[in-house]
């Protein structure tokens, strides 16, 4: 086995057994019904969660009606894109060595343990997948080994300005930008870039039931703010092309009655941290955090967290 590739799921904060369980992927020694019939057991050949064909491990794990639906929702239909599919073993292995974020690597093993575990039930127990319910589990068994992750692993860290009172060039700049689709949907892009402009970081936000654009622009801006704080920044200029909410912050103005609690909130920062600053850019100056915005959009309803905003915006630009 490729050693990048076990390195990957070693290091992933997942239960031993998951361990195994990835490992007998990489090995082709999962037992399937493809893997039975070879070992001469006698078993029916098809999927038994759909029954639309074999149950191979390529059938399985991506292109059983589970498999897809659970990588919709995720937001990780994109990996793998372009690697050969036909035998998935060698797929998976690829995969693995191509991944930088070990959150992403446990939500790999987190759709590939949903679906095997789902596929068991219904061999051993009986019992039929809800595909909701499905995406309840993956999240909730996500969700706990990322907390386990962020728990053990130290903080992104950022190269910091040495002094904490330069102004201008010496910070570093947070460019953000909102998308609304249809009424119903809105999301966020916030892109972090060093003095030079040399991109550092790249994150996308979403937002339910939210339509008003200039809400939307302000909830955003307040999501820039805390994930800045949670990197322990303290020098940085915010920029983006609602001037209308540049206005607002700089003059501390908070009359507006859709706005006014979450302006208070977003001013409150600004006071207490001498070293955050708002500037008003032109949308053409403000390109690389509304592609992020309009990704994030598109890949509502999903969990758009997985995706790995800065190696696909650096594909971009």
């Amino acid at each position: 086995m490729d050693k990048p590739s076990w390195i990957r799921v070693w290091e992933a904060k997942i239960p031993p057994k998951l361990k195994v369980f990835v490992w007998q992927i990489l090995n082709r020694d999962l037992p399937t019904t493809e893997t039975l019939i070879e070992k001469k057991v006698e078993v029916l050949p098809r999927c038994p969660v759909c029954w639309d064909g074999p149950e191979t491990m390529e059938h399985l794990f991506l292109y059983c009606l589970v498999a897809r639906a659970l990588r919709d929702y995720s937001g990780l239909e994109y990996l793998g894109e372009g690697l050969p599919r036909h035998t998935f073993h060698l797929f998976l292995k690829r995969l693995l060595a191509l991944l930088h974020q070990l959150s992403v690597v446990m939500a790999v093993v987190a759709i590939l343990w949903t679906i095997w575990r789902s596929r068991n039930r219904v061999v051993f127990e009986g019992k039929q997948f809800v595909i909701p319910a499905l995406m309840r589990q993956f999240n909730q068994q996500y969700e706990e080994w990322v907390g386990l992750l962020a728990d053990q692993a130290p903080r992104v860290q950022i190269p910091m300005m040495q002094s904490t009172t330069q102004v201008g060039n010496s910070h570093l700049v947070c460019m953000w930008n909102g998308a609304t689709k249809g009424g119903s949907h809105s999301a966020g892009g916030m892109v972090l870039f060093d003095p030079a402009r040399t991109l550092l970081l790249a994150r996308g936000v979403k937002f339910s039931q939210m339509d008003d654009p200039v809400v939307v622009e302000l909830l955003v801006l307040r999501e820039a703010i805390i994930w800045c704080m949670e990197q322990g920044l303290s020098e940085v200029r915010f920029e983006d092309d609602a001037k209308v909410i540049t206005d607002k912050i700089n003059q501390a103005d908070t009359r507006d009655s859709r706005l006014g609690a979450v302006l208070e909130e977003i001013g409150h920062y600004f006071r207490t941290r001498p070293g955050f600053s708002m500037r008003f850019v032109g949308r053409e100056n403000n390109r690389v955090a509304h592609l992020v915005a309009r990704k994030a959009l598109s890949l509502y309803p999903t969990m758009s967290r997985f995706f790995d905003f800065q190696t696909w915006l650096v594909s971009r630009v």
